[in-house]
Order: C-alpha cells, then sequence, then structure tokens
C-alpha cells in the first residue's frame, strides 16, 4: 500500500473531524442545556470569574466514545 494513501485517510479524518467541531462550536450557543449542566462549576466573585464545564466535558467524552466506538469497530 502506498504511504500517501494512509496520509490521505488522515488527513481526511482531521478535516471531518474540525467540520464537526466548528459546527458545535457554532451551534453550541443554541442548545440550552449545554454548559450548565450538573457538575459543571462557576465561581463569581467581585473581579473574579471562573467556569469549569465538568459535567458537560464528561458527558461530550461519553458521546464521542460511543460514536467513535460504532465508527471504528472492527
Amino acid at each position: 500500500m502506498n504511504p500517501f494513501e494512509d496520509l490521505g485517510k488522515i488527513i481526511i479524518l482531521v478535516g471531518l473531524f474540525m467540520v464537526f467541531v466548528g459546527g458545535i462550536m457554532i451551534l453550541g450557543s443554541k442548545i440550552p442545556f449545554l454548559g450548565k449542566l450538573p457538575g459543571d462549576i462557576l465561581i463569581k466573585r467581585d473581579n473574579f470569574t471562573f467556569y469549569f464545564p465538568l459535567g458537560t466535558c464528561i458527558l461530550l467524552s461519553i458521546l464521542l466514545t460511543l460514536i467513535f466506538s460504532l465508527i471504528f469497530r472492527k
């Protein structure tokens, strides 16, 4: 097999992943519960705001794991 074929497949997969992430970034503000799940950490002080979307990260991790396991199942 030509090594450029493997490289081409990898570049296509990375491109599709970037399109998917870009779509999530564009449509993410229209999903009302994304970023406001239980487990998301929000600390507001006078001059300081700290936000860490822990619950959202866990949910996205589970969803992406399921999607990729279905796509790359052998």
